[in-house]
């Protein structure tokens, strides 16, 4: 492990106050997105949109770093440029999403567990070859009845652990995302306690398996209640409730937490990171800033719509949207 690459690749990504945009969608996902919007699902239109995004000018002001997926990161421009080395160029530095997505754990109706960890050690060499010098895990946990349960949580963190041993050791760094769903009534408190419940049991696992804190970067949930709760918390409670939920259960020495939206309103999670700095302003060990994917690429997907005839108004809103994170990470954000 160099710990020092790992370490300036983190100060790399965050430095003047940017955040990343997370464009690491499986097919499947990504597919959904397009037939809500009239989008046709091929392999080329997703090519054509993600060449949008990584050639919108100006994306590094805001961007530090942006999550591929695998067939994202093989994919050319119209020009016949690897994406890899447009990004490059721009100074826009490469991530990769290597899971392979979720499957229900057999015993444990209704929870899933993570599955990517054969092969990974050369996959990562490979990425890495590609320029990547990050990569990406996401674990899902279910709040419901008798959910989540201690065996789903700890199949869970021991894969985020075994995955994020394997990048260091390569030198990459690992962006490690357990999230907590919105899906469900649960309440804030109830929220908090899931999340720092998880949390704990996530970095007790990085002690016993020799993770160097210093070299990776936690992509939390926000503490919000369930889609389906009858209340949702006012901007405040939501980002007091998340700060405290970090400060109980994150250690000092991650350099780094970069938020998951989570299905959250683009507006909703650049007023609650927002406020955080604003309540928070010098009270914070860690870097707090974001790792959105709808909340900033969503606006730009609807105008788009498939017609490059809206190129240009699309990738005007998504500098948009990822300069008001930028600025909702210094606490300045207004909605004007």
């Amino acid at each position: 492990m160099n710990k020092e690459i790992l370490s300036a690749t983190i100060q790399e990504i965050f430095s003047n106050h940017r955040g990343l945009l997370a464009m690491d969608e499986s097919l499947p996902t990504c597919n959904k997105r397009f037939a809500a919007v009239g989008i046709p699902q091929t392999e080329e239109m997703r090519r054509r949109y993600r060449q949008l995004l990584i050639t919108t000018p100006g994306l590094q002001e805001s961007i530090g770093a942006v999550i591929l997926f695998d067939e994202t990161i093989r994919q050319k421009t119209n020009e016949g440029s690897p994406f890899t080395s447009v990004l490059q160029e721009a100074g826009i530095i490469i991530g990769i999403k290597v899971d392979k997505g979720t499957i229900l754990q057999p015993g444990f109706p209704n929870e899933k567990i993570t599955e990517g960890l054969d092969g990974l050690p050369n996959r990562l060499q490979e990425y890495k070859n590609m320029g990547a010098r990050f990569a990406k895990w996401r674990a899902v946990i279910r709040i419901g009845e008798n959910m989540p349960s201690r065996g789903n949580i700890e199949a869970n963190i021991h894969a985020l652990a075994r995955y994020s041993a394997c990048c260091q050791e390569a030198g990459i760094v690992p962006i490690v995302e357990p999230e907590i769903l919105m899906e469900g009534n649960h309440t804030l408190l109830q929220c908090f306690k899931t999340t720092a419940r998880v949390l704990k049991n996530l970095f007790y696992n990085f002690y016993i398996q020799r993770i160097w804190l210093g070299g990776i970067i936690l992509k939390p949930n926000m503490v919000i209640s369930g889609t389906g709760a009858s209340h949702t918390g006012s901007i405040g409670e939501v980002a007091s409730y998340t700060v405290e939920c970090l400060k109980q259960s994150v250690p000092a020495a991650v350099p780094a937490i970069a938020f998951l939206s989570g299905g959250q309103s683009p507006e909703d999670a650049t007023r609650h990171l927002n406020a955080m700095h604003q309540l928070y302003k010098g009270e914070l060990p860690w870097i707090l800033s974001f790792s959105f994917a709808r909340a900033i690429q969503q606006p730009t997907l609807d105008c788009w719509k498939g017609d490059d005839k809206n190129t240009v108004a699309a990738q005007k809103l998504l500098i948009e949207h990822a300069a008001t994170n930028k600025a909702a990470r210094m606490g300045i954000y207004t909605p004007s």
